[in-house]
């Protein structure tokens, strides 16, 4: 792998910008002519499919994560286990079928041999037969139970073995015979054909897939030729590629080569495995899966190396987004066709590589791409003069990496111009200075009368913590880490990181810096501490002390992961002067103290905080998801290339990032002609509808939740014209009361604790639960009646035995009730450490005045009601609450 040094991360933004203005013979004459990433509007490839949108146990619950972040990331398919599964906590099938469905997504698998613990799985019985009879028995019960879920369970595809090649019909000490089907396939046919015949008689509509191997075995073949004998052709065709993307276009054209040999299908496919730690999480290796799968029309799951509930490492706390995260959320938001995209070197791994499609009815092209460092051109071919005229408007956006556990903004605003079209029909997009951990997206439309944007981001500059200066003792260069040659491990910026910072260190990392003018900058520090590692356990969070030059100290709270090089960022802010400084991170200050924990360090991120970046989010209307409406490039002086004008009924649905939780100022720019109404998160607002007759803009102060935020405007009369939101922090409309924990009213076996002195005040309440007499009461009041936002904050440890190699976090619950009402139970994912606390907003409806809330939890039982998890799975206890805050939702 290459490795990377000082990088200009921000030049990409300066040098796209520069280019596009520049036109396409901005290079410098006699250098090397730049890769081309060729896009083909001309050719069409089939229908977009988003199967590339899956995830192998990401849904642990209804939370978590939410359901912004589901629907956001336009999850199709999910694998799970099987309901009251032992495997490990949560991502039960039935728990987590109802909000994955609401949330739009399709079929839920379920991976029936997940009701057994270990794996491989310890399914019980004297021999062969037994361990079938066995296995059959809780089929039957599996399938009664999907059975009772209404029209979800139309959503349900069984998956009755999993990697029978390796457990249930291998040769290990768990296996039917010790024989392996891939030698003597006899067993695992005949039990194929039992356990299909067997969900077929219990639910004749049932959907089965198989065979579920760990990869596309040449043996294959002869199972589908089986499959037709004897009349168990599986509904869909699934395996697993945990290769590379390669293997995923080479898979798929063997298996359809098969079908046609053979005489059936042709079926649908999911990949239900793919990715390795190495890739998941990094918007520039994932993007190449993805443009492998959506070429193939198939669908295909991320992979499940870590923690269940995350999306596969997409999902950061609850309701955030890293930037694989968002590098779905762009693909989910493609339509149309995809149009045939030829890469510089064509399935080739760790190379440039994207999906494109084109969308006649809203006259827009969409293309991703990623997986190069340094220079290319996107070229886009056969640009038809009809749909997009003589000049087309091309917003540049990247999407950078920002860890495992790191929040991540909306994609960065490279570049926003009008490009005129080549009399050959083509638009080439000069891209310089690209990452090869980023992702990156382009939107082509109508050049319109818009009025361009700027940037969204100026000076940036990434300095690697290998190539920093170490002085004092406990030093360690680590790595290299995940590399394409071993892709078990996590990525990492430049391969390497560096360690020392622990307690009883005297350890200084010093990163010499050199930036263009005075002003204050953002800075980023990539970091992680391992959550169970004993110099970690005593405290949580890693502190270290950060000066510039020496002076102006400040203790920065590292960020916890489930294992060691899990990455996230703290984020601060330091005035510097134009030229050059050195910035420290040392485990001792004598202002400030000593560290106490262990962290390992990867890069610091140093971004100019200017007007690029100051100003208001912007996100155009024409960009965002629509229902029922289309865009117009006609009008004149509005921004970007179009507007949209929403009639009665129709919607456009904005994802918002909020980086905290807190009030934001959301302006709606329109050109008049009606009315809208406006939800927040799937909350209808009374008092919001904007719009009106004239041009003009409607503000409206909503509370956001940090992380991923729904803003759906709908039109209610006539027909708003609707330009763009933007989006800014704000402060002074939404009165918040803040209610400590510790001064509630406590119940049963609940109390105030000071063992985790990151608690606000240093107090916080525990033993919530095991029963509602454990309880928890607080009185809060509301100004005025109506939905508020509660936001919580709260720690949550919990981790319950494992028997892999997947740490088996537990998502704690609290059971809140309102005014005596029902209690609404609300999970909340694990923060890693009882010391270190988040945030988690949910609405709740208040009266004006006083209003009690009551917080309980006990453990749930499984499905039937009368049994409980035998594995520590289920918690009956609530997180430790710190205090709860109470905002209005909105108000103009």
């Amino acid at each position: 792998m290459r490795r990377t040094r000082t990088t200009a991360a921000g030049a990409a933004a300066l040098a796209v910008a520069a280019a596009l203005l520049a036109g396409p013979s901005a290079g410098t004459a006699g250098a090397a002519e730049p890769e081309q990433l060729v896009i083909d509007l001309a050719t069409d490839t089939g229908a977009f499919h988003g199967g590339a949108s899956g995830s192998l146990y990401g849904v642990y619950g209804d939370g978590v994560p939410s359901r912004n972040l589901i629907e956001g990331m336009r999850l199709r398919t999910v694998s799970t286990k099987a309901q009251d599964g032992p495997q490990h906590p949560g991502a039960d099938a039935l728990e987590m079928l109802p909000p994955f469905v609401d949330s739009g997504g399709k079929d839920v698998y379920i991976y029936m041999t997940d009701i057994y613990r270990g794996f491989p799985y310890q399914w019980p019985g004297a021999d062969g037969p037994a361990r079938l009879a066995d296995f059959k028995e809780k089929i039957k019960k599996q399938v009664a139970q999907v059975k009772t879920m209404g029209d979800y369970k139309d959503h349900v595809v069984y998956v009755p073995f999993n990697e029978p090649e390796g457990n249930m019909f291998g040769t290990g000490s768990w296996s039917y015979n010790k024989v392996s089907w891939l030698d003597d396939p006899q067993y695992f046919f005949a039990a194929w054909k039992e356990v299909y015949q067997l969900i077929k008689s219990l639910d004749p509509d049932a959907r089965i897939a198989g065979p579920n191997t760990s990869v596309l075995f040449d043996q294959d073949k002869g199972f589908l030729q089986y499959a037709k004998a004897n009349g168990v052709v599986p509904d869909v065709m699934t395996w697993h590629e945990l290769s590379s993307p390669a293997a995923v276009r080479t898979s798929v054209a063997k298996y359809r080569g098969w079908e046609k040999e053979i005489g059936i299908g042709p079926l649908p496919v999911n990949v239900n495995e793919y990715g390795h730690n190495y890739h998941l999480s990094v918007p520039g290796q994932v993007v190449q899966w993805v443009s492998a799968i959506e070429e193939s029309k198939i669908d295909a799951d991320l992979a499940y190396w870590n923690i269940d509930g995350n999306l596969n490492d997409s999902a950061v706390e609850a309701n955030k987004g890293n930037g694989q995260w968002w590098l779905f959320n762009a693909y989910g938001q493609m339509s149309g066709h995809t149009v045939q995209v030829t890469a510089p070197h064509p399935n080739v791994q760790y190379t440039l590589q994207g999906v494109a499609t084109l969308d006649k009815d809203k006259k827009q092209s969409r293309a991703v791409f990623g997986g190069k460092s340094g220079d290319a051109d996107v070229v886009f071919r056969n640009v038809d003069p009809g749909l997009f005229g003589k000049t087309v408007h091309a917003t540049v956006q990247e999407i950078p990496w920002t860890g495992q556990v790191g929040d991540s903004a909306q994609p960065l605003r490279l570049a926003d111009r009008k490009v005129e079209v080549g009399a050959d029909g083509t638009v080439t997009l000069p891209m310089r200075g690209m990452n090869e951990m980023s992702a990156y997206q382009v939107i082509l439309s109508p050049g319109g009368s818009g009025v361009p944007a700027s940037p969204s981001v100026g000076w940036r500059k990434t300095y690697e913590a290998e190539n920093a200066t170490y002085t004092g003792s406990g030093y360690s260069r680590n790595g290299p880490e995940g590399t394409p040659s071993d892709v078990g491990k996590f990525a990492t910026s430049g391969a390497y990181n560096v360690g020392g910072l622990r307690t009883g260190s005297d350890g200084v990392l010093a990163f010499d810096v050199d930036v263009p003018q005075d002003g204050t900058y953002d800075l980023s520090v990539f970091a992680n501490s391992y959550n169970l590692y004993g110099l970690v356990k005593e405290q949580g969070p890693t502190n270290v002390f950060l000066r510039v030059d020496g002076k102006d100290p400040q203790e920065l709270r590292l960020p916890l992961g489930y294992k060691w090089v899990v990455w996230g960022h703290t984020d601060t802010t330091v005035k510097l002067s134009a030229g050059k400084h050195r910035i420290t991170l040392a485990a001792q200050d004598p202002d400030l103290g000593v560290t106490k924990g262990d962290a390992i360090i990867d890069k610091i991120d140093l971004s100019l905080r200017d007007t690029h970046v100051t100003q208001p989010a912007v996100y155009e209307a024409e960009y965002a998801a629509l229902d029922g409406a289309q865009p117009s490039y006609t009008r004149s002086g509005v921004s970007g290339p179009g507007t949209v004008t929403l009639t009665d009924g129709a919607s456009t649905t904005f994802w918002v990032h909020s980086a905290a939780d807190g009030e934001s100022t959301v302006s709606v720019d329109h050109l008049g002609g009606g009315r809208a109404s406006l939800s927040l998160n799937g909350e209808k607002l009374s008092k919001t509808s904007v719009g009106g007759a004239k041009k003009g803009t409607s503000t409206v102060k909503l509370f956001l939740s940090g992380g991923i935020n729904k803003i759906t405007l709908t039109g209610t009369s006539d027909g708003l014209v609707l330009d763009r939101l933007r989006v800014t922090p704000s402060r002074g409309a939404l009165t918040t009361t803040v209610h400590q924990a510790e001064n509630g009213s406590l119940s049963g076996a609940a109390k105030v604790t000071d063992a985790h002195r990151f608690a606000d005040g240093g107090k916080a309440v525990t033993d919530i639960g095991a029963g509602k007499a454990n309880a928890l009461t607080l009185d809060v009041t509301a100004a005025e009646a109506g939905r508020h936002a509660l936001t919580i904050r709260y720690s949550n440890a919990e981790q319950a035995p494992a028997t892999h190699y997947n740490p088996d976090p537990v998502a704690r619950h609290a059971d809140l009730s309102v005014n005596g009402g029902a209690a609404r139970r609300i999970l909340f994912p694990t923060t890693f450490h009882f010391n270190n606390f988040w945030q988690l907003t949910v609405p709740v409806t208040l009266k004006k005045g006083t209003n009690r809330l009551t917080f309980t939890a006990d453990e749930l039982p499984d499905f039937d009601g009368d049994t409980y998890n035998q594995y520590d799975q289920r918690s009956p206890y609530a997180p430790v609450i710190d205090q709860v805050a109470v905002t209005p939702l909105s108000a103009r």
